[in-house]
């Protein structure tokens, strides 16, 4: 694809205005740098015989990269996201540096969602083995009604003579407050 200002003024149009990255050829950004880097010269050319107009090209020029590159970037992270969650990995549309980076982003999404079900893996290990060790088996002496413990769950109701399993903290609430036993 042949990069202009033209060109880059209507991806940007298209970018900004759609929630889906716009479809570019797998070239684009090195493209946009050779169109940035014959540009260059003509804007240093353009210092030495005091032309403004080509001056303010050059800036609009950058501009209007940075914007598409923002643009794209957000894009890019609100897509392997998505692909991360639906298992959809579509890179059509995107440059080669930007498939790269999808799939770097993606393997980070995963590493991170392996992390949360590590988090999860230890107490599924701990119910399996049949006890949590930082329970208590309690025997309720006295009615009770339900509460809020230190851990901000909410315990009960107990009735007198049941037979309960609750975090050590809450127990030793309820022992110390002579409402249950140990058993």
């Amino acid at each position: 694809m042949e990069i202009s200002y033209d060109e880059l003024r209507r991806i940007y149009r298209l970018e900004k205005n759609t929630s889906r990255m716009v479809e570019v050829d797998d070239s684009f950004f090195e493209d946009v740098k050779e169109f940035v880097d014959s540009e260059k010269k003509t804007y240093l050319d353009s210092l030495r015989d005091f032309s403004a107009i080509k001056a303010r090209n050059f800036s609009n020029l950058k501009r209007i990269v940075e914007e598409i590159f923002s643009l794209r970037e957000k894009k890019l992270l609100n897509k392997a996201l998505i692909s991360s969650r639906t298992g959809d990995f579509d890179e059509t549309g995107l440059s080669s540096s930007e498939k790269e980076t999808f799939k770097q982003l993606i393997e980070i999404i995963e590493a991170h969602k392996e992390s949360l079900n590590l988090l999860f893996e230890a107490d599924s290990k701990k119910k399996a083995s049949g006890k949590d060790l930082n329970k208590v088996s309690l025997r309720i002496l006295k009615d009770v009604p339900s509460f809020v413990g230190a851990d901000m769950k909410e315990y009960g109701p107990f009735s007198k003579d049941d037979s309960v399993e609750l975090p050590e903290k809450v127990a030793k609430l309820l022992l110390s407050r002579k409402i249950a036993n140990k058993q």
